[in-house]
């Protein structure tokens, strides 16, 4: 169930800013000097850093024309002006470049945390522990301790919640005294990535949201040559998603808690990064990598399991045909012909699919839907997906559809899996106008789908037939919400039903079909000129 929060993204600078989301878990973020997104404000205190040095330049002249203080002042000029600050922009995240032997901890996002390691990484499982050992001389104790920071790779963190069942890791930086036995299990030539597969893993909307989108934001640039690093590890998500991280890695995934060996990276990203809900922001990638180079992804990562099972059912029905004309060549190839004169029919006109739910929140005049959709004009398949369905089938499925219809809940992440251009129909039940638009609605959008939202009305509630008609419940649901998660997930997602009233609804279907019949003349049109 995805949990509904309210996430602002402007702050006045100096101003502490209280977030609630509707389980009533406040998080408190003071944005002070430095601003609470860190990458914005650091060419600011940039500036204030040279201002400051030129002030300094004429109080102190005389001691500046000194060789060894010019020297000495000049060089760290150089440093700061050259260093990886003076060639970040307002777009370029913090730790985006670090030196050999450091660990830089970005911790500006009210999002997720993130670390970068660069020099000789290992991994120790047993202690949670990744640890970069840099070269020097040490005490007759060995290994110093420099440097120390602890993080919960999970893209939550405003959620105290789900964080507290977070593993959290420790990144050491130590100096290894010469001859010490620090081995390593396996060498590894390229970074790695560490993140975790707890939390809300289990829901499709976290799936993608908490873990897909940001591991591709954060690992694409490096062109499949990573090593993913897992905490928290199920090997059901490894085989569920196995086709999107062979599309971001060539590499076997570890299991981090699982796999007692030393791993040695010479670089690592400890956490990942994410921008809003189910989207990418492309002024924020390497390339501009937008919401529909992922889509693009997907279509790369799904094509080859998607063609097996097209050939599987070309030898299927092959096999069916031949087994026919078999017991009576007449019939069966007038019977044959038919068919295949009702399939090119069928296939002229445009897909609906109906993402059906099962349990709350389902539609319960679904049957008179279909066949309404049918008379408007389209070819509809109602597609009941489980947990144990494959990826690879509810891609193709939406993937070659024109319009997608259901009802608001975390299987409308789905709408990934459409072709921008597509329509997508969401039914808004009471009480979820919000997170219907904040979740779903606008990352369609974005995605370059033509999104139709449609709230229900009381009437159309089962909560009609439970509670009078003056009662805030349906009259106000908003007032309900705002008492807490609880309030919101008992009544309106776990306790209601929909019964769409098929004429008011008619007319999103008809807008749908009218809109793909524009779409598919202008194409037809622009192929002819």
């Amino acid at each position: 169930m995805v949990r509904y929060h309210r996430l602002h993204h402007q702050w006045r600078k100096g101003d502490k800013h209280m977030e609630e989301d509707e389980e009533s878990q406040a998080l408190i973020m003071d944005c002070g000097t430095a601003g609470c997104y860190f990458k914005r404000t650091r060419p600011k205190l940039l500036s204030l850093l040279l201002l400051s040095l030129l002030s300094c330049s004429f109080l102190l002249a005389p001691h500046l024309f000194n060789s060894g203080s010019t020297l000495s002042l000049f060089d760290s000029f150089r440093v700061e002006k050259e260093g990886p600050v003076a060639h970040m922009d307002a777009n370029t995240p913090m730790c985006s470049s670090i030196s050999n032997g450091t660990i830089c901890c970005d911790r500006s996002s009210i999002r997720s945390d993130i670390c970068m390691m660069k020099g000789d990484i290992r991994t120790q499982s047993a202690s949670s522990s990744v640890f970069l050992y840099i070269s020097g001389e040490t005490n007759a104790e060995g290994d110093k301790e420099i440097q120390h920071d602890k993080i919960k790779p999970y893209t939550r963190k405003w959620e105290k919640s789900v964080m507290d069942g977070i593993d959290e890791l420790d990144l050491i930086a130590n100096k290894l005294q010469f001859g010490n036995n620090h081995h390593c299990d396996v060498m590894h030539e390229v970074p790695a990535v560490f993140f975790s597969t707890g939390g809300y893993t289990g829901n499709v909307y976290h799936e993608f949201n908490d873990g897909i989108l940001p591991l591709f934001i954060t690992s694409q640039h490096f062109n499949r040559k990573v090593v993913f690093v897992i905490l928290e590890y199920h090997s059901w998500w490894i085989l569920k998603y196995g086709d999107v991280l062979s599309q971001l890695s060539d590499y076997p995934a570890i299991d981090f808690n699982g796999d007692k060996g030393t791993h040695c990276f010479p670089e690592a990203i400890v956490g990942l990064r994410i921008h809003d809900e189910l989207a990418v922001d492309s002024s924020l990638m390497v390339g501009s990598k937008s919401i529909v180079d992922f889509r693009n992804l997907l279509d790369q990562a799904y094509l080859p399991r998607i063609m097996g099972l097209i050939q599987d059912e070309e030898r299927e029905a092959h096999e069916k045909l031949v087994h026919k004309l078999s017991l009576s060549p007449t019939s069966s190839e007038t019977s044959t012909k038919m068919e295949k004169g009702v399939q090119e029919e069928q296939s002229e006109k445009p897909k609906l699919l109906i993402l059906s739910r099962n349990g709350s929140r389902a539609i319960i005049n679904e049957n008179l839907l279909v066949k309404m959709a049918e008379k408007i004009g389209f070819r509809v398949e109602v597609l009941r997906p489980d947990r144990t369905t494959e990826m690879a089938k509810i891609y193709r499925a939406l993937n070659s559809s024109d319009v997608m219809i259901g009802v608001h809940g975390a299987a409308m992440t789905h709408f990934l899996f459409m072709k921008p251009g597509s329509v997508f129909i969401q039914v808004i039940p009471l009480g979820t106008e919000w997170a219907a638009e904040t979740y779903y609605g606008e990352p369609a959008r974005k995605l370059g789908l033509k999104y139709i939202g449609y709230e229900i009305v009381p009437k159309e509630s089962s909560l009609y037939d439970k509670y009078d008609k003056d009662d805030p419940v349906l009259r106000d649901p908003k007032s309900v919400t705002q008492k807490g998660w609880e309030y919101t997930k008992t009544i309106y997602l776990d306790g209601q039903n929909v019964r769409l009233n098929l004429g008011r609804f008619r007319k999103r279907l008809v807008r749908a079909y009218n809109y793909y019949n524009a779409k598919t003349n202008h194409h037809v049109h622009l192929q002819s000129q």
